[in-house]
C-alpha cells in the first residue's frame, strides 16, 4: 500500500467511542451525542472536581444521561467524522481535519493552553494549521497524528507519556514528538499512563508507564521516548491498540499479540499471567 491507502485503511472513522463513564456517538450528518454519567469515580479521587458536566458536553446542569443525546454544539458547521472518549474528556475530529475538544481539562489534556474545564466542545487553535487525520484520548493526556506525518501530544506528562524526552512537565498545547523525526507514523493510541504508535515499515512503539510491563519491552521500565518494541521485530503490526494496563497489536498475517497485566484473562493467553513481551493469542 502506499503511504496514503495505509493511512485510510489504519486510522478509519470512529463512530462510536467509550469512555470511563460516557460514551460518545457521530450520527449519519455528522453530528455529535453523548451519554452516560459525570459522578467521579475511584481512579479520579485527585481530581478536584466531584462531578464535572463538562464531559458530556452538554452544558452546566447535565451531569447523566442515560440515552445519547445530540450535543448543541455544530463543531463551526463541520461534520464529526471521529470520536475518542478518555477518562474525562473527549476528542471529536471534523471532516476538514480539525480537532475539538471538551470535559476535564487539569494538565492541559484539552490543548487550549490552560487547565480549564470546557462545557462545551472547543476546536483546539493550535492544531489549525495542520491536518489531523487521527485522535486518541487518555486519561489525562491526548494524542494526534497529522496529516504531515508529525505525532502531536499534550496533557499530563508526569508518566512520561507524551514522548517528550527529559521534558516531563505537563504540556498545555499539542506539541510535535521530536523523536519520531524521519519516520512515518501511521496510527497511535492512548493509554491511561501510556502510548503506543506503529510506523510505516509494521514496527510498533511505546512509551510511557511501564508498569506491569504493558510497554512490551521485558521490564516494568518507564520510557521517556517511544521506544521500538523489538520483541514484534519480523511481524508487520497494522494496528495497535492501548487499554488501561494491557495492550494488543494486529500483524499483518491475521495473528493477534497481547501483552502487559494478565489479570481477569485479559490478555487471552488461557490464564492470568501478565507478559512482559507480546505473547500471540
Amino acid at each position: 500500500l502506499c503511504f496514503a491507502a495505509l493511512l485510510r485503511e489504519a486510522n478509519p472513522s470512529v463512530r462510536a467511542a467509550a469512555g470511563n463513564r460516557h460514551s460518545v456517538f457521530i450520527d449519519g450528518e455528522g453530528r455529535l451525542s453523548s451519554c452516560g454519567t459525570a459522578a467521579q469515580g475511584a481512579e479520579d479521587e485527585d481530581e478536584d472536581e466531584d462531578a464535572l458536566p463538562s464531559v458530556l458536553g452538554h452544558g452546566e446542569g447535565v451531569t447523566r444521561l442515560n440515552t445519547p443525546t445530540r450535543l448543541l454544539s455544530t463543531l463551526g458547521d463541520e461534520r464529526a467524522v471521529s470520536v475518542s472518549a478518555g477518562g474525562g474528556h473527549s476528542l471529536a475530529l471534523t471532516a476538514g481535519g480539525a480537532v475539538w475538544s471538551w470535559g476535564r481539562g487539569g494538565f492541559g489534556r484539552l490543548g487550549h493552553g490552560d487547565g480549564q474545564n470546557r462545557l462545551l466542545p472547543k476546536k483546539v487553535e493550535a492544531l489549525v494549521e495542520r491536518r489531523v487525520v487521527a485522535v486518541s484520548a487518555g486519561r489525562r493526556h491526548s494524542l494526534a497524528r497529522a496529516a504531515d506525518g508529525a505525532v502531536l501530544t499534550w496533557g499530563e506528562g508526569g508518566l512520561c507519556c507524551l514522548g517528550h524526552g527529559e521534558d516531563l512537565s505537563n504540556q498545555l498545547l499539542p506539541k510535535k514528538i521530536e523523536a519520531f523525526a524521519g519516520r512515518r507514523v501511521v496510527a497511535v493510541s492512548a493509554g491511561p499512563g501510556h502510548s503506543l504508535a506503529f510506523t510505516a515499515d509494521g514496527a510498533a512503539w511505546s512509551w510511557g508507564r511501564g508498569s506491569d510491563g504493558r510497554l512490551g519491552h521485558g521490564n516494568a521500565q518507564f520510557q521517556l521516548l517511544p521506544k521500538k518494541i523489538e520483541a514484534l521485530a519480523g511481524k508487520r503490526v497494522v494496528a495497535v491498540s492501548a487499554g488501561g494496563m494491557h495492550n494488543l497489536a494486529l500483524t499483518a498475517d491475521g495473528g493477534v499479540c497481547s501483552w502487559g497485566d494478565g489479570n481477569d484473562g485479559r490478555l487471552g493467553h488461557g490464564n492470568r499471567e501478565g507478559q512482559l513481551l507480546p505473547k500471540k493469542i
